[in-house]
Protein backbone atom coordinates (compact mmCIF):
# COMPACT_ATOMS: atom_id res chain seq x y z
CA UNK A 1 0.00 0.00 0.00
CA UNK A 2 2.97 2.30 0.70
CA UNK A 3 4.50 1.49 -2.49
CA UNK A 4 1.25 2.56 -4.61
CA UNK A 5 1.00 6.10 -2.59
CA UNK A 6 4.50 6.44 -3.10
CA UNK A 7 4.17 6.18 -6.77
CA UNK A 8 1.20 8.24 -7.11
CA UNK A 9 2.76 11.01 -5.08
CA UNK A 10 6.09 10.91 -7.33
CA UNK A 11 4.04 10.74 -10.41
CA UNK A 12 1.89 13.89 -9.28
CA UNK A 13 4.80 15.63 -8.36
CA UNK A 14 6.66 15.00 -11.55
CA UNK A 15 4.03 16.02 -14.03
CA UNK A 16 2.05 18.44 -12.29
CA UNK A 17 4.33 19.97 -9.39
CA UNK A 18 2.46 18.65 -6.10
CA UNK A 19 2.24 16.30 -3.46
CA UNK A 20 -0.48 14.43 -2.02
CA UNK A 21 -1.57 16.03 0.90
CA UNK A 22 -1.59 13.86 4.23
CA UNK A 23 -4.93 13.81 5.75
CA UNK A 24 -5.48 13.03 9.76
CA UNK A 25 -8.84 12.06 11.10
CA UNK A 26 -8.84 15.59 12.87
CA UNK A 27 -8.80 17.21 9.16
CA UNK A 28 -11.75 15.55 8.36
CA UNK A 29 -13.37 15.88 11.36
CA UNK A 30 -12.68 19.73 10.48
CA UNK A 31 -14.33 19.76 6.69
CA UNK A 32 -17.25 18.35 8.22
CA UNK A 33 -17.36 21.21 10.99
CA UNK A 34 -17.20 23.66 8.34
CA UNK A 35 -19.18 22.23 5.76
CA UNK A 36 -22.20 21.96 7.83
CA UNK A 37 -21.69 25.74 9.17
CA UNK A 38 -21.50 27.04 5.67
CA UNK A 39 -24.89 24.98 4.72
CA UNK A 40 -26.64 26.38 8.12
CA UNK A 41 -25.56 29.78 6.82
CA UNK A 42 -26.73 29.23 3.16
CA UNK A 43 -29.86 27.77 4.18
CA UNK A 44 -30.38 30.62 7.00
CA UNK A 45 -29.18 33.31 3.95
CA UNK A 46 -32.08 31.86 0.98
CA UNK A 47 -34.83 31.46 3.72
CA UNK A 48 -34.60 35.41 4.82
CA UNK A 49 -34.42 38.62 2.46
CA UNK A 50 -30.58 38.67 3.09
CA UNK A 51 -30.19 36.30 0.36
CA UNK A 52 -31.32 39.72 -2.02
CA UNK A 53 -28.55 41.59 -0.05
CA UNK A 54 -26.49 38.35 -0.40
CA UNK A 55 -26.39 38.53 -4.27
CA UNK A 56 -25.82 42.30 -4.44
CA UNK A 57 -22.33 41.52 -3.11
CA UNK A 58 -21.69 38.71 -5.20
CA UNK A 59 -22.38 40.73 -7.82
CA UNK A 60 -19.68 43.45 -6.68
CA UNK A 61 -16.93 40.16 -5.94
CA UNK A 62 -17.47 39.31 -9.36
CA UNK A 63 -17.08 42.69 -10.82
CA UNK A 64 -13.78 42.59 -8.86
CA UNK A 65 -12.47 40.07 -10.03
CA UNK A 66 -12.89 41.09 -13.77
CA UNK A 67 -11.05 44.27 -12.78
CA UNK A 68 -8.23 42.31 -11.40
CA UNK A 69 -8.24 39.54 -14.31
CA UNK A 70 -8.24 43.00 -16.80
CA UNK A 71 -5.73 45.07 -14.51
CA UNK A 72 -8.24 47.85 -13.47
CA UNK A 73 -6.05 49.62 -10.88
CA UNK A 74 -8.10 52.56 -10.03
CA UNK A 75 -11.30 49.87 -9.59
CA UNK A 76 -8.94 47.87 -7.31
CA UNK A 77 -7.60 50.31 -5.33
CA UNK A 78 -11.53 51.85 -4.76
CA UNK A 79 -12.35 47.94 -3.69
CA UNK A 80 -9.20 47.52 -1.66
CA UNK A 81 -10.66 50.63 0.39
CA UNK A 82 -14.22 49.39 0.95
CA UNK A 83 -13.29 45.92 1.76
CA UNK A 84 -11.19 47.57 4.58
CA UNK A 85 -14.22 48.15 6.11
CA UNK A 86 -16.21 45.97 4.76
CA UNK A 87 -16.33 43.76 7.88
CA UNK A 88 -17.91 46.50 10.49
CA UNK A 89 -20.31 47.27 7.13
CA UNK A 90 -21.60 43.70 7.06
CA UNK A 91 -22.15 43.59 10.55
CA UNK A 92 -24.39 46.95 10.34
CA UNK A 93 -26.33 46.04 7.43
CA UNK A 94 -26.89 42.50 8.83
CA UNK A 95 -27.34 43.91 12.06
CA UNK A 96 -31.10 41.96 12.73
CA UNK A 97 -30.52 38.90 10.68
CA UNK A 98 -26.99 38.38 12.63
CA UNK A 99 -29.21 38.67 16.01
CA UNK A 100 -31.90 36.42 14.85
CA UNK A 101 -29.15 33.62 13.29
CA UNK A 102 -27.60 33.97 17.12
CA UNK A 103 -30.82 33.72 18.95
CA UNK A 104 -31.43 30.18 16.51
CA UNK A 105 -27.73 29.01 17.65
CA UNK A 106 -28.31 29.68 21.25
CA UNK A 107 -31.90 27.90 21.24
CA UNK A 108 -30.36 24.39 19.01
CA UNK A 109 -31.41 21.45 20.63
CA UNK A 110 -27.50 20.35 20.58
CA UNK A 111 -26.42 23.33 21.83
CA UNK A 112 -28.71 23.23 24.68
CA UNK A 113 -28.14 19.46 25.93
CA UNK A 114 -23.89 20.36 25.47
CA UNK A 115 -24.48 23.56 27.48
CA UNK A 116 -27.71 22.49 29.95
CA UNK A 117 -28.35 25.10 32.48
CA UNK A 118 -31.45 25.67 35.11
CA UNK A 119 -33.32 28.23 33.83
CA UNK A 120 -36.65 26.38 33.57
CA UNK A 121 -39.31 28.28 34.63
CA UNK A 122 -40.89 28.09 38.43
CA UNK A 123 -43.51 25.42 39.00
CA UNK A 124 -46.52 27.42 39.96
CA UNK A 125 -46.03 28.71 36.17
CA UNK A 126 -46.84 25.44 34.08
CA UNK A 127 -50.76 25.97 32.85
CA UNK A 128 -53.41 23.30 34.33
CA UNK A 129 -55.95 21.35 32.45
CA UNK A 130 -58.27 24.13 32.95
CA UNK A 131 -56.27 26.64 31.32
CA UNK A 132 -56.01 24.18 28.57
CA UNK A 133 -59.33 23.78 27.86
CA UNK A 134 -60.63 27.15 27.81
CA UNK A 135 -57.92 28.35 25.07
CA UNK A 136 -58.98 25.49 22.77
CA UNK A 137 -62.44 26.62 23.33
CA UNK A 138 -62.16 30.46 23.25
CA UNK A 139 -59.60 29.52 19.83
CA UNK A 140 -62.61 27.61 18.29
CA UNK A 141 -65.01 29.93 19.10
CA UNK A 142 -63.44 32.84 17.67
CA UNK A 143 -62.82 30.92 14.52
CA UNK A 144 -65.91 30.43 14.35
CA UNK A 145 -67.22 33.59 14.23
CA UNK A 146 -64.29 34.89 12.25
CA UNK A 147 -62.65 37.47 15.20
CA UNK A 148 -58.65 37.05 14.91
CA UNK A 149 -56.86 36.21 17.66
CA UNK A 150 -53.35 35.92 18.63
CA UNK A 151 -52.06 34.42 22.00
CA UNK A 152 -48.65 33.98 22.56
CA UNK A 153 -48.60 31.24 25.45
CA UNK A 154 -44.54 31.84 27.13
CA UNK A 155 -42.07 28.55 28.05
CA UNK A 156 -39.08 28.47 28.76
CA UNK A 157 -37.43 31.82 26.63
CA UNK A 158 -39.06 34.89 28.80
CA UNK A 159 -40.89 37.37 26.69
CA UNK A 160 -40.48 39.99 29.27
CA UNK A 161 -39.46 42.80 26.37
CA UNK A 162 -42.42 41.67 24.30
CA UNK A 163 -44.60 42.16 27.47
CA UNK A 164 -43.73 45.71 28.44
CA UNK A 165 -44.81 46.57 24.84
CA UNK A 166 -48.97 46.25 25.74
CA UNK A 167 -51.02 46.67 28.78
CA UNK A 168 -50.41 44.58 31.70
CA UNK A 169 -53.92 42.50 32.94
CA UNK A 170 -52.30 39.70 35.13
CA UNK A 171 -55.68 38.11 34.79
CA UNK A 172 -56.42 34.26 35.33
CA UNK A 173 -56.96 32.76 32.07
CA UNK A 174 -60.75 32.27 30.70
CA UNK A 175 -62.86 31.21 27.76
CA UNK A 176 -64.60 34.23 28.10
CA UNK A 177 -61.66 36.63 28.86
CA UNK A 178 -59.94 35.39 25.72
CA UNK A 179 -63.06 35.68 23.52
CA UNK A 180 -63.63 39.38 25.17
CA UNK A 181 -60.35 40.53 24.56
CA UNK A 182 -60.10 39.80 21.19
CA UNK A 183 -63.62 41.02 20.23
CA UNK A 184 -63.63 43.74 17.36
CA UNK A 185 -63.52 47.45 18.08
CA UNK A 186 -62.19 46.56 21.97
CA UNK A 187 -59.67 48.86 23.40
CA UNK A 188 -57.15 45.06 23.70
CA UNK A 189 -58.48 43.51 20.16
CA UNK A 190 -55.17 44.49 18.50
CA UNK A 191 -51.98 42.52 19.08
CA UNK A 192 -51.30 39.89 21.05
CA UNK A 193 -52.14 38.13 24.20
CA UNK A 194 -49.24 36.76 26.23
CA UNK A 195 -49.96 34.12 28.54
CA UNK A 196 -47.82 32.57 31.20
CA UNK A 197 -48.67 29.95 33.19
CA UNK A 198 -52.20 29.91 34.28
CA UNK A 199 -52.38 33.91 33.96
CA UNK A 200 -52.89 36.22 31.10
CA UNK A 201 -50.46 38.65 31.95
CA UNK A 202 -50.25 41.49 28.87
CA UNK A 203 -52.48 42.08 25.77
CA UNK A 204 -52.00 44.28 23.01
CA UNK A 205 -48.43 43.41 22.75
CA UNK A 206 -46.07 43.85 19.81
CA UNK A 207 -44.33 40.94 18.18
CA UNK A 208 -41.44 40.65 15.71
CA UNK A 209 -42.62 39.83 12.33
CA UNK A 210 -41.41 36.80 10.20
CA UNK A 211 -39.08 37.53 6.71
CA UNK A 212 -39.48 33.87 6.03
CA UNK A 213 -39.41 34.39 2.18
CA UNK A 214 -40.88 30.87 2.13
CA UNK A 215 -43.29 31.54 3.77
CA UNK A 216 -46.92 31.64 1.93
CA UNK A 217 -48.39 34.86 0.00
CA UNK A 218 -51.12 35.00 1.48
CA UNK A 219 -50.64 34.68 5.23
CA UNK A 220 -51.35 38.07 6.51
CA UNK A 221 -49.70 40.45 9.47
CA UNK A 222 -51.28 38.22 12.26
CA UNK A 223 -49.55 34.81 10.96
CA UNK A 224 -46.37 36.19 10.34
CA UNK A 225 -45.95 37.99 13.74
CA UNK A 226 -46.94 34.41 14.62
CA UNK A 227 -44.04 32.61 13.15
CA UNK A 228 -41.59 35.92 14.14
CA UNK A 229 -42.20 35.27 17.91
CA UNK A 230 -41.46 31.47 17.26
CA UNK A 231 -38.14 32.18 15.45
CA UNK A 232 -36.83 34.37 18.37
CA UNK A 233 -37.88 32.36 21.40
CA UNK A 234 -39.58 28.76 22.17
CA UNK A 235 -43.36 29.99 23.15
CA UNK A 236 -46.13 28.13 20.76
CA UNK A 237 -48.33 30.76 19.27
CA UNK A 238 -52.21 30.20 18.85
CA UNK A 239 -53.68 32.54 15.46
CA UNK A 240 -56.86 32.58 14.37
CA UNK A 241 -57.40 34.09 11.12
CA UNK A 242 -59.93 37.11 10.65
CA UNK A 243 -60.36 35.72 7.04
CA UNK A 244 -60.97 32.12 7.20
CA UNK A 245 -61.47 30.99 10.79
CA UNK A 246 -58.77 28.69 10.74
CA UNK A 247 -56.83 27.78 13.77
CA UNK A 248 -53.13 27.53 13.09
CA UNK A 249 -49.72 27.18 15.45
CA UNK A 250 -46.46 28.52 15.40
CA UNK A 251 -43.71 26.76 16.92
CA UNK A 252 -39.82 26.70 16.25
CA UNK A 253 -40.33 28.57 13.29
CA UNK A 254 -42.63 26.48 11.93
CA UNK A 255 -46.78 27.60 10.96
CA UNK A 256 -49.13 24.17 11.54
CA UNK A 257 -52.29 25.81 9.68
CA UNK A 258 -56.37 24.65 9.88
CA UNK A 259 -55.46 22.33 13.08
CA UNK A 260 -58.31 20.38 14.62
CA UNK A 261 -59.45 21.02 18.01
CA UNK A 262 -57.57 17.89 18.91
CA UNK A 263 -54.36 18.52 17.55
CA UNK A 264 -54.22 21.82 19.69
CA UNK A 265 -55.18 20.25 22.59
CA UNK A 266 -52.33 17.87 22.28
CA UNK A 267 -49.84 20.42 21.50
CA UNK A 268 -50.48 22.04 24.95
CA UNK A 269 -50.86 19.06 26.60
CA UNK A 270 -47.27 17.99 25.54
CA UNK A 271 -46.07 21.66 26.48
CA UNK A 272 -47.61 20.84 29.55
CA UNK A 273 -46.23 16.81 30.02
CA UNK A 274 -42.70 18.44 29.22
CA UNK A 275 -43.10 20.78 32.13
CA UNK A 276 -44.14 18.10 34.03
CA UNK A 277 -40.85 16.06 33.66
CA UNK A 278 -38.66 19.19 34.15
CA UNK A 279 -40.22 19.75 37.10
CA UNK A 280 -39.81 16.32 38.43
CA UNK A 281 -36.29 16.67 37.82
CA UNK A 282 -35.71 19.63 39.96
CA UNK A 283 -37.61 18.06 42.61
CA UNK A 284 -35.00 15.16 42.07
CA UNK A 285 -32.20 17.11 42.42
CA UNK A 286 -34.08 19.50 45.25
CA UNK A 287 -34.23 16.37 47.48
CA UNK A 288 -31.08 14.84 46.62
CA UNK A 289 -29.37 17.54 47.66
CA UNK A 290 -30.80 18.44 51.31
CA UNK A 291 -30.83 14.32 51.66
CA UNK A 292 -26.66 14.98 50.95
CA UNK A 293 -27.35 18.11 53.38
CA UNK A 294 -28.47 16.13 55.94
CA UNK A 295 -25.93 13.29 55.78
CA UNK A 296 -23.58 15.89 56.21
CA UNK A 297 -25.36 17.51 59.38
CA UNK A 298 -25.42 14.02 60.34
CA UNK A 299 -21.70 13.10 60.16
CA UNK A 300 -21.15 15.97 61.93
CA UNK A 301 -23.36 15.47 64.99
CA UNK A 302 -21.45 11.70 65.25
CA UNK A 303 -18.15 13.65 65.04
CA UNK A 304 -18.92 15.29 67.76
Amino acid sequence: MDRIENAVDAFLQDYFGFNIPTVQLTDVVEIIIIAFFIYQVLIWIKNTRTWILFRGIMVIVAFLMLAAIFQMHTILWLGDRLFSAGFIAIIILFQPELRKALEQLGRNKFFNALLSMNFSRNIGDRFTEKTITDMVKASFEMGAVKTGALIVIELNDELTEYERTGITLDSLVSRQLLINIFEKNTPLHDGAVLVRGNRIVSATCYLPLSDNMELSKDLGTRHRAAVGISEVCDALTIVVSEETGAVSIAREGKLMRDVTEDVLEDQLRSIQKAEDVKTDQEHGRFFWGRRSGHVDEDKESADR
